[in-house]
């Protein structure tokens, strides 16, 4: 398994409820592919540096997780077909993940 971290920006017209729903599907994805959710740390609000999709703002979400190399292709394809997400990145973090207590 690897670490990796993928960084979500949310549309800002997104409802919190709606938006914890995107992320609780996320989560159901990568737990169907054996991965392993370490953080998901919400960082709100925040304004853009360019226009995305014409918005000025936008909701980042980041997710932290270990996983198995094949888990990030069906991760992402579920990510481009998910309403509401504007962009996205996935960033490998380490090539090995030791779980604590292991």
């Amino acid at each position: 398994m690897r670490k990796y971290e993928a960084l979500l920006l949310l549309s800002p017209e997104l409802a919190a409820e709606n938006r914890q729903e995107i992320i609780e599907n996320l989560q159901g994805v990568l737990e169907r592919q054996q991965a392993t959710m370490l953080t998901v740390d919400e960082w709100g609000m925040r304004e853009l540096a360019y226009p995305v999709e014409k918005k000025t703002r936008g909701h980042y979400t980041r997710l932290e997780f270990a996983a198995p190399a094949p888990a990030i292709a069906e991760f992402e394809r579920i990510v481009r077909i998910t309403d509401g997400i504007m962009k996205f990145i996935t960033v490998k973090l380490a090539d090995k993940f030791v779980p604590e207590g292991a």
